[in-house]
């Protein structure tokens, strides 16, 4: 059995609606509790609001949970692939891949020694050495997926984001990031299309009113998640 890169222990998160000491917490997961495995896949399903992207916001660190731990190995880094959402406006496209590149655990050597394959591949050309405010909203996403496809954290972290930008460079970044899900990346996966999760993922954790429902073998939970999809459809059809 492999050890786990890393741990959720009973962990919980909650939000407050109002700026209010006496607001309730809106607890948006509760007692989660897994184990992520170095080189997989795992992919995470559930309704509208069941907290799938707040947990990706945890496995990113990029907020902290209410209760419960979170553990992970000294010097582990997970990567939201967010698309430049951290842009400098004022820096060019290739300071901010740079500094992606550098936050990401790459060195400053091996960052600018990426540069030329990242601009080859955003296909921005010169436009990469103007200020990213100057970007149109294409463009940014062009280079945000570029510097993210070539970074090197140890889990990435994807939320229904599969290819962007036109046709030509969606399938293009499509196949890219097939390629780096079916490598030895570690993986987890959001996303509302459960072909894609059947063609992706080793496992599947299945959330559902903040708490884990199941999860395991990707196919079994799938066909569980969609045998309970059908017979919710089939009593709503069904007349009173």
């Amino acid at each position: 059995m492999k050890s786990p890169i890393l741990r959720f222990s009973n962990v919980g998160l909650a939000y407050r609606k109002r700026l209010s000491l006496f607001a309730k917490p809106d607890w948006v997961l509760k007692d989660i509790s897994f184990d992520l495995f170095a080189g997989e896949t795992l992919g995470v399903i559930g309704r509208n609001g069941a907290g799938k992207s707040s947990l990706l916001k945890l496995l990113a660190g990029i907020i902290l949970p209410n209760t419960g731990k979170i553990h992970r190995p000294a010097n582990t880094q997970s990567q939201l692939l967010s698309l430049g959402l951290g842009f400098n406006q004022n820096l060019s496209g290739i300071d901010n891949a740079l500094m992606a590149l550098v936050t990401q655990g790459s060195g400053i050597r091996q960052a600018k020694e990426l540069i030329p394959t990242i601009a080859e591949f955003s296909g921005l050309g010169d436009k990469i050495k103007e200020p990213v405010g100057t970007f149109s909203s294409g463009q940014k996403a062009r280079l945000g997926f570029a510097a993210a496809i070539h970074s090197t954290p140890d889990i990435l972290l994807l939320d229904e984001i599969l290819g962007v930008g036109d046709k030509e460079f969606k399938k293009k970044s499509g196949e890219a990031l097939r390629k780096r899900v079916q490598s030895n990346q570690t993986v987890v996966l959001v996303s509302h299309s459960l072909q894609t999760l059947r063609d992706l993922c080793d496992r599947i954790l299945w959330i559902e009113n903040g708490v884990v429902k199941e999860i395991g073998d990707a196919q079994i939970v799938l066909n569980s998640y969609e045998a309970e999809a059908e017979a919710e459809a089939e009593a709503e059809a069904a007349p009173a």
